[in-house]
C-alpha cells in the first residue's frame, strides 16, 4: 500500500494568507494585533521556537513583545506578569513559553491569563470551557491535528480515533475537539494495557505521547490514518516523531511527517488566534 504524506504546508499557507489580510485590516483601522510572549527559561529549543514565533508574527503584521523573566522566576512573579499583561489593553494575546523554572507548575501560573487573551488555550479556564463545548481558543497543537485531517479530506464523523497521550496540551483537548466533530474517541496512555490492541482497532491513530518511535506497524491496522504529533530529539540531533515512520509506511493509508506535518499548522493557528483576539478586543 502506498502511504500518502499528510503535509501541513498547504494548510499553513492558506491560514497565513488569511491571517495576514485580517491583521492588515486591523492595522488600517488604527492598531496592529499585539502578542506578548512570556519566557522564563534558558532552553535552546525554546529560544528557537520563540524566535520562530516572532518571525511568523512579523510576517503576518503582528507586533510581538518578548518578556524574559529569567530562569529564577517564581510562581508569584510569573502570575503577576501574566495578570498585568491580561489587564493591559495594548496587549491582545498572551503566550507562556515552556519549560518553566523548577517548581513552577503550568496550571498554577496559566490561570492568571484571561481566557480572551489565552491564544494557546493553556489556562484551566480555557480548558474547562473547551470541555463544555463553549467558544474558546483551543490549544493550537490539538486544533492543528483536526485542521490537518480536514484539509486532506479525511472524514471524522463516525470514525474511531485513538489518541495516544493524555496531556492537557494535546491529548485531552484533542479528544474534546474530535468529539465535537462526531468522532468516537479512545484516549490511551503510558499505563494502557496492550496499547497495540487499542490503536490497531482505530481508523485514525494520533501519536502524542512524547516517546520517539512508540507507534510501529503492529499498532496500526491496514489502511488506517496516522498523525504524528511528536517532536523528539533523535540520536543524531534531528527531530523525530512518536511514530516509527519506516515501520508504518506501506501499512497506513496516510501519515503526517515530522517535521512538516502538524508543526506548521500549529504556528499558523497561533497567529490566527492572535488576530482573532485582536478583533474581539477591537469590538469591545
Amino acid at each position: 500500500m502506498e502511504t500518502a504524506s499528510l503535509t501541513g504546508k498547504e494548510a499553513a499557507a492558506a491560514l497565513n494568507a488569511e491571517t495576514t489580510e485580517l491583521a492588515a485590516a486591523l492595522a488600517a483601522r488604527g492598531r496592529a494585533p499585539r502578542l506578548a510572549l512570556v519566557v522564563a527559561n534558558a532552553d535552546p529549543a525554546s529560544a528557537w521556537y520563540v524566535n520562530s514565533l516572532r518571525k511568523s508574527a512579523t510576517n503576518r503584521g503582528i507586533e510581538c513583545d518578548t518578556i524574559d523573566l529569567g530562569t529564577d522566576a517564581d510562581s508569584a512573579g510569573l502570575r503577576a506578569e501574566l495578570a498585568a499583561r491580561t489587564a493591559d489593553p495594548a496587549v491582545d494575546a498572551i503566550m507562556l513559553q515552556t519549560p518553566l523554572p523548577a517548581g513552577v507548575k503550568l496550571e498554577d501560573v496559566a490561570a492568571a491569563i484571561g481566557a480572551e487573551k489565552d491564544v494557546d488555550g493553556v489556562s484551566p479556564l480555557s480548558l474547562g470551557l473547551l470541555a463544555a463545548n463553549t467558544p474558546v481558543f483551543a490549544p493550537a497543537t490539538a486544533e492543528a491535528v483536526v485542521v490537518l485531517l480536514k484539509r486532506h479530506g479525511i472524514e471524522l464523523t463516525g470514525r474511531h480515533v485513538a489518541v495516544v497521550g493524555r496531556s492537557n496540551v494535546v491529548g485531552k483537548p484533542l479528544a474534546q475537539l474530535l468529539l465535537a466533530e462526531n468522532a468516537t474517541v479512545t484516549v490511551a496512555h503510558s499505563r494502557t494495557a496492550d496499547l497495540a490492541a487499542v490503536t490497531s482497532a482505530a481508523d485514525i491513530v494520533v501519536a502524542a505521547a512524547g516517546r520517539a518511535g512508540l507507534i510501529r506497524a503492529e499498532h496500526v491496522r491496514e489502511g488506517a490514518v496516522v498523525i504524528d504529533v511528536g517532536t523528539n530529539e533523535g540520536p543524531d540531533g534531528s527531530i523525530v516523531g512518536d511514530v516509527d515512520a519506516e515501520s508504518v509506511r506501506g501499512r497506513a493509508a496516510a501519515l503526517s511527517p515530522v517535521p512538516g506535518g502538524v508543526g506548521p499548522v500549529t504556528t499558523a493557528l497561533l497567529m490566527r488566534h492572535v488576530v482573532r483576539a485582536a478583533e474581539r478586543s477591537a469590538q469591545v
